[in-house]
Parts: C-alpha cells; structure tokens; sequence
C-alpha cells in the first residue's frame, strides 16, 4: 500500500482518485457530459410531454409540425455536440446506484 493509500484511508483512497479526475484535459469534457446529461434529460421529458399531447389531440396540426420538428433538430444537435466531445449516449446515463440510471434505456 502506498504513502497515499495511507493517507486517503486504503483502498476507498484509491476508489476515490479514480473517481475523481481533475486533469485540466478532461475537465471541459467532463462538464460538457454534464450539461449534456441534463439537456438529453430536459429533451426525453419534453419528447414524452409532446407524445401524450399528440396522444390527446391538444395540438394543431402546425404545433404538430413544429414540436416533431424542433425535438429532431434537437436531437441532431445532441449527436453533433457528442460527437464533437467523443461521448456516446450510453455515456450521458448517469448511475444513480440504488435508484438505477438517470435515462431510461431505450
């Protein structure tokens, strides 16, 4: 065990660092997931909310329209920002132990 394990308390010391990654090379990456985390979350609502709302008849066909139309471009533009960053959507599902994943699987 090292001088570090010692001090961090063992083995939960180095689960902890692992965790953990502060280097200044991932951390623009790791805020991105972040955002990204609660933007595909916000669209997974949103997208939920328009279908029961198609499901009720509540639009017009114009609001149709522009709600399919506004969730795609949405969708596109979350591809292109993981894609950017190197991140996979599988990635932006969050663990919540217990409580399982963030996302439902789709």
């Amino acid at each position: 065990m090292s001088a570090d394990e010692v001090v961090s308390g063992g083995e939960v010391g180095k689960s902890r660092r692992s965790r953990l990654d502060l280097e200044p090379d991932t951390v623009e990456r790791d805020l991105v997931k972040l955002v990204l985390t609660v933007v595909e979350l916000l669209r997974q609502l949103m997208e939920r909310q328009a279908v029961r709302r198609f499901d009720t008849g509540d639009l017009s066909e114009d609001q149709e329209e522009r709600i399919g139309l506004t969730l795609m471009l949405l969708d596109d533009r979350m591809a292109e920002l993981r894609d950017r960053y190197g991140l996979r959507p599988e990635d932006l599902n969050l663990d919540l132990g217990p409580l399982g994943p963030l996302l439902p699987r789709e």
